[in-house]
């Protein structure tokens, strides 16, 4: 990829959009940063972290709108795609990818896409971030339906690729979501839903793997967990839904079956026996007094939700 001259109009164009986003701000303040003892500089980041909650509580109402418009088009088969570039593009492929082992989904309900492709998330794929075309690509391999979410993810707000993404999901009817770290961004005014998460200025100027990178993570947490809350993937705070793929997951599998029902280790196995090791039926034979196969049959008919089942069941929750 070729530099642009720094004496061009180009140039000019860019270095000013930069200098008018929060997020690239200089903080004259922290100028000699590197000459402080390292337990300082520790302090000074950990507070700076500390404000990121109470700028991802001022969006909450938003997120919210974001997450019950996710859930509604989830529940009818679609799918929850991020969308991003360099961290922002990493975070949405790391919440994607913890969704299979931590709810049982599909691995194609939940789909993280970066600028550049997989490789991306391990190396920086010049010029790719600055391509909406490539976004529409990514978009149009994934044959998007208007049953799914698209979020474009961008601390600047101005990434080509994530603005990209939303413009073409938009078009396709599909739900979208803007997630930036600037205020009066281009992206959020792109989408449906636009959450600005503006923690301000970087202790290191421009670096938004930073406070930036905290908040989207923050957010992602939101859209995708309390998605699933929605889709009756959990009964109260356990994740009756949890794949067991390796011993932790099937220790924590009994345990959760053991929160939710009390029941006796014999009980907990005799259940899960029955049910090929799935908690959320195992809990549904304990608590709804069926077998196997009725368990299975009710939770299809709710759509997945344990408690709509266990009131199918006429038995007792308790």
């Amino acid at each position: 990829m070729t530099s642009t001259p720094t004496g061009s109009a180009a140039y000019r164009e860019l270095r000013a959009q930069l200098d008018a986003l929060t997020t690239e701000a200089f903080r004259p303040e922290l100028s000699e940063i590197d000459r402080l003892p390292t337990e300082e500089i520790a302090r000074i980041m950990n507070g700076e972290d500390a404000t990121v909650p109470t700028a991802v509580a001022a969006q909450l109402p938003r997120i919210a709108a974001a997450i019950d418009a996710t859930a509604e088009r989830m529940a009818r088969g679609g799918r929850l795609i991020y969308a991003g570039a360099g961290t922002a593009g990493r975070l949405g492929v790391l919440d994607a990818s913890e969704c299979p082992p931590t709810f049982n989904t599909d691995p194609g309900d939940v789909v993280g896409l970066i600028a550049g492709g997989p490789s991306a998330v391990v190396t920086s794929i010049e010029g790719a971030e600055d391509r909406k075309d490539l976004a529409a690509a990514d978009l149009d391999a994934l044959a998007l339906t208007a049953d799914d979410t698209v979020v474009g993810v961008s601390a600047s707000g101005r990434t080509p690729y994530a603005i990209g993404a939303v413009e073409h999901a938009r078009a396709q009817g599909a739900l979208t979501v803007g997630l930036s770290c600037n205020a009066d961004s281009a992206l959020a005014a792109a989408a449906e839903h636009g959450i600005e998460v503006v923690v301000g200025p970087e202790l290191l100027t421009g670096s938004t793997r930073l406070k930036a990178g905290t908040a989207q993570k923050l957010v992602l947490n939101m859209l995708s967990t309390i998605t699933m809350i929605r889709l009756g993937k959990t009964y109260g705070n356990l994740m009756v839904d949890v794949r067991a793929s390796n011993e932790k997951l099937r220790a924590r599998s009994r345990r959760i079956v053991s929160l939710a029902t009390g029941a006796s280790d014999e009980e907990i196995e005799t259940a899960l026996a029955a049910t090929d090791g799935e908690v959320k039926n195992a809990i549904l034979v304990l608590l709804g007094g069926v077998d196997g196969p009725t368990a299975a049959h009710l939770l299809t008919n709710s759509a997945g939700h344990l408690r709509a089942a266990l009131d199918s069941s006429n038995s007792p929750t308790e």
